[in-house]
């Protein structure tokens, strides 16, 4: 089954890709979103709601989910056909036009430009090797968190020492019981605000921190009932009980499908241009899964890359229309 075709197709509906859907309307062009998961949002949907954004321009702090309903809100101002729990197979150049094809498990959309914003691609968090991760996941061992009121007056084992394992700690000090980050050595790969934070909580008896710590098993009837933790300088073993055990280590990226497009793709992500172009004619890209000299992972950035990726993609839909079309008052009028 073929669809209409629309001008722009953009590929994922988290942060950046509802920014290029919005902005794709705003320049008054057919959009279409397609999407993998079965909601937009993304991972500030899907896998930390509740948690706050502190770095996104004219927000002082947003939570997660908020951020994320407004962006979609933004976007459906011009509403766009949205596909979701879809997953794009191939990009396919149809001969002898200037129609591109996506296919589909559910049949074959048409478009004249793609925008590709999928973020990092298949999300698979880096597991915990040890005995007990896989058994108690999802029955106290989560990679996510969704409401940090499951976790109140509970015991709680935070693995990790990065922004997000960071952030869950502060957040969940005041509601547990006890709350312990688990750091495998002593340096932080989080922001400098994050760690003073952790520290002051730390001094203030709210937060316990293992440095140079690691788990060696999770053991429990059921349910999560108690993590054993080694020191990695010395090797000595404690037995801890825990209700739940919250592992942050990063996830593994994965292009996924995107790496049978023909697309060129370097340090697991797509090559851009400065003008968000890939080596497809047609074909942008923005956001975490794009790449080129002087990247920043950041959805203030996506949001940048969303807007040239678009302003290219309609200047190569329509040659006469121009790239740069000045601030949003002297665009479409809004709805």
């Amino acid at each position: 089954m073929t669809k209409d075709i629309k001008d722009i197709t953009i590929i994922g509906g988290g942060p950046t890709g509802l920014f290029a859907a919005f902005y794709g309307g705003m320049r008054g062009k057919s959009v279409r979103i397609v999407d993998s998961l079965p909601e937009l949002g993304g991972q500030l949907m899907a896998l930390y709601p509740e948690k706050y954004i502190y770095d996104v321009g004219g927000f002082p702090k947003v939570l997660a989910k908020d951020l994320a309903l407004d962006l979609i809100a933004q976007a459906m101002q011009f509403d766009p056909e949205v596909i979701l729990d879809e997953e794009v197979r191939e990009i396919r150049h149809e001969q002898d036009s200037e129609v591109i094809t996506l296919v589909c498990r559910s049949g074959e959309y048409r478009t004249r430009a793609v925008v590709i914003a999928g973020g990092k691609g298949a999300f698979e968090p880096q597991k915990l090797k040890v005995p007990g991760y896989d058994d108690f996941l999802h029955k106290g061992v989560y990679y996510a968190v969704k409401d940090p009121e499951e976790f109140a007056g509970k015991r709680i084992v935070v693995v990790g020492g990065g922004d997000s394992a960071l952030d869950w700690a502060l957040i969940l000090k005041g509601k547990a019981e006890r709350l312990v980050l688990v750091h495998r050595r002593d340096g932080f790969r989080a922001h400098e605000n994050s760690v003073t934070q952790l520290r002051e909580a730390e001094e203030r008896g709210e937060v316990e921190v293992r440095l140079f710590h690691e788990v060696s098993e999770i053991s429990g009837n059921g349910r999560v009932e108690a993590v054993t933790l080694f020191d990695n300088r010395t090797d000595d073993r404690t037995l801890m009980e825990a209700d739940a055990v919250l592992t942050f280590l990063g996830f593994k990226p994965d292009l996924g499908p995107i790496k049978n497009w023909g697309l060129e793709v370097q340090r697991n992500r797509i090559a851009v241009t400065p003008l968000m172009e890939t080596n497809l004619p047609g074909v942008y890209g923005a956001g975490d899964i794009v790449d080129y000299e002087g990247k920043l992972d950041l959805i203030a950035s996506g949001f940048s890359e969303a807007a040239i990726a678009v302003n290219n993609a309609v200047r190569y839909v329509d040659p006469s229309a121009r790239v740069n079309p000045g601030h949003s008052t002297n665009m479409k009028v809004f709805k």
